[in-house]
């Protein structure tokens, strides 16, 4: 049975590894390596619990630290797990810095690299993401993209070769979870929410978090607007209160922590609309049906927009009110991520591949 090590450290690689890593399940030996981008309990081992991910093999420990740091990090301990376990090919997640670093170390080894997730683009480069997806596409093997747009980035770029249009294994880890969601998650009743009575927030990106004119103007709007439930990042917690910005935030807004995956999703479903910055908070509204305001100047996830179920506001304060006040989606949205098949149809061309 051929060996497939799986790479991944931060929230958004928990949430596609886990429908993949059980189409896998039957077919390789799966290693997991969790490098420890994420390490507070709320942000990683309650996902792996939920969404029932084997416990990792290796735990590298990385924590965070600067872009450079930190990914110089994940790339020594990386390489040294994959010399240990010498395996066939090395799956990569997504655009985090623990995607990055596990295409490197697999690529300078001469190792067989995946990319789940590939040739999504914002054509912004001042995003740290932007330039792992790049990066990460241009040393894969195996290139699996969850739209048509991604295959048409690719194209543009000059890659061709092991590119497969698979659709998103974010559709299948949404709709394995749901129904276990509904069972399960009592986020709603805890928080005294009532179903579509509220709107939904989350702000992490450095663009946002790091420049207090943008971050203000955020957190004016949401004090505004009322009604909001927010999510909050340790991280952007630490920056509100150092700017001064907290106060005015949670006496407006329902600032709780982070949860896990079965109660987001239910606070996303039962959400008016969501406010994000994420990427796959975009896509996880798109797919549930809840209308998107995003508080960026471009999208990787361009179907959102163009399916007008996803509108870009920037972090103008007008923009995003009016947004909340009146973006209503005009029509049926579509299958644009694919049904749900999409780990299957990756472990059988993984299969076909390494056979």
């Amino acid at each position: 049975m051929k060996k497939i090590v799986s790479v991944v450290g931060a929230r958004p690689n928990f949430v596609k590894l886990a429908p993949l890593s059980r189409a896998l399940k039957d077919k390789f030996e799966e290693v997991i390596v969790h490098t420890g981008q994420h390490y507070d309990y709320e942000m990683d081992k309650i996902f792996f619990d939920e969404l029932g991910i084997p416990s990792p093999d290796h735990h590298l420990g990385v924590g965070s630290g600067t872009h450079g740091h930190q990914t110089g990090e994940m790339i020594k301990r990386i390489e040294e797990v994959l010399i240990e376990e010498e395996p066939d090919l090395v799956l990569n997640f997504g655009d985090t810095n623990t995607t990055l670093a596990g295409a490197i170390a697999a690529v300078k080894l001469h190792i067989k690299n995946a990319h789940v997730e590939a040739g999504l683009r914002s054509h912004d480069k001042k995003m740290p993401e932007e330039i792992n997806r790049i990066l990460v596409d241009h040393c894969s093997d195996l290139l699996f993209c969850p739209t048509k747009t991604a295959v048409n980035n690719l194209r543009n770029e000059g890659i061709i070769d092991g590119v497969y249009h698979t659709g998103d294994v974010m559709v299948d880890g949404l709709n394995y979870c749901i129904n276990i969601a509904k069972n399960n998650s009592k986020i709603l009743e805890e928080l005294h929410l009532r179903s579509k009575g509220y709107y939904l927030a989350t702000i992490h990106r450095a663009e946002n978090t790091d420049d207090p004119s943008r971050l203000k103007s955020i957190v004016d709007a949401i004090s505004e607007a009322g009604d909001v439930v927010f999510p909050c990042h340790p991280r952007t917690e630490k920056i509100l209160k150092h700017l001064g910005l907290w106060d005015k935030l949670h006496e407006r807004a329902k600032i709780i922590n982070p949860v896990g995956y079965f109660d987001m999703l239910m606070l996303e479903s039962g959400s008016k609309k969501i406010l994000t910055d994420s990427g796959g908070v975009q896509k996880e509204a798109y797919i549930l049906g809840i209308p998107g305001i995003t508080l960026r100047e471009n999208t990787e996830w361009v179907e959102t927009v163009e399916d007008g179920w996803n509108v870009l506001v920037g972090t103008d304060e007008e923009k995003i009110l009016r947004a909340i006040r009146e973006f209503e989606p005009e029509r049926e949205k579509r299958d644009v991520f694919g049904r749900g098949d999409a780990s299957n149809r990756i472990a059988d061309i993984l299969l076909q591949s390494l056979h």
